[in-house]
């Protein structure tokens, strides 16, 4: 079972983009802990979404931690960016062509939170060289690139990974992100996650119904 509360993180990929500042106003109101932030590049994954700009445009309308996922490579060149822009974590994947431990340090170094992310295919022993250093490990239901795919069960590396956080005695959020909904949230967190990424699960039934969503994912 996870060490620390569940926190829910809808991802604003889900969001509407034409009132983003006001989207993350109303998910913050909603009672979420973090804010997901899918920064996608055309080149790591097949899909573009947004940078930095963007970022620090949707700053000012909430203190909630902003989590950072960037499905981008090279990472190392826009870490700057996105400290400036106001990230509290920043989440690089283990598959990306640089230096992992480097950028890691280098995201450490910027004054943040660094966290590392595995598609579902990758190895989770990849992780165990970084645990030293790592806030957040998350680990992919779906493959990276979009929105709205079905979850994929994981349930097995979750607990691994879990085991590998208890054993080193570190405080590390345990991340999942991928089909999220209220059942599969449950599954996750019996395998011992502890933050919930969700997007359509959060805002599939407008501004009304999200605090009763993300109220849905904690069990």
């Amino acid at each position: 079972m996870p060490q620390q509360p569940v926190r829910i993180a809808p991802s604003i990929l889900s969001a509407d983009f034409s009132i983003l500042g006001e989207e993350v106003r109303r998910i913050d109101e909603a009672g979420a802990e973090y804010i997901h932030i899918d920064v996608m590049d055309g080149h790591f994954v097949p899909n573009l979404t947004f940078g930095a700009p963007v970022v620090k445009c949707i700053r000012p309308h909430s203190k909630k931690i902003f989590d950072v996922h960037l499905m981008i490579d090279p990472v190392a060149p826009l870490v700057k960016d996105f400290v400036g822009a106001g990230a509290d974590i920043i989440t690089l994947h283990a598959e990306i062509a640089e230096d992992v431990r480097t950028t890691l340090e280098a995201i450490k170094a910027a004054g943040v939170k660094c966290g590392i992310s595995v598609k579902p295919g990758t190895d989770i022993a990849v992780v165990s060289e970084h645990l030293y250093i790592l806030d957040m490990i998350l680990i992919m239901t779906v493959e990276p690139g979009f929105g709205g795919q079905g979850f994929m069960d994981m349930s097995e590396k979750i607990r691994a990974v879990r085991g590998m956080i208890d054993a080193s005695g570190r405080t590390i959020d345990l991340e999942v992100d991928g089909g999220i909904n209220p059942e599969t949230a449950k599954q996750c967190i019996e395998a011992g996650a502890d933050v919930l990424v969700a997007g359509t699960a959060v805002f599939k039934d407008g501004p009304e119904k999200y605090a009763e969503n993300i109220q849905k994912l904690r069990g």
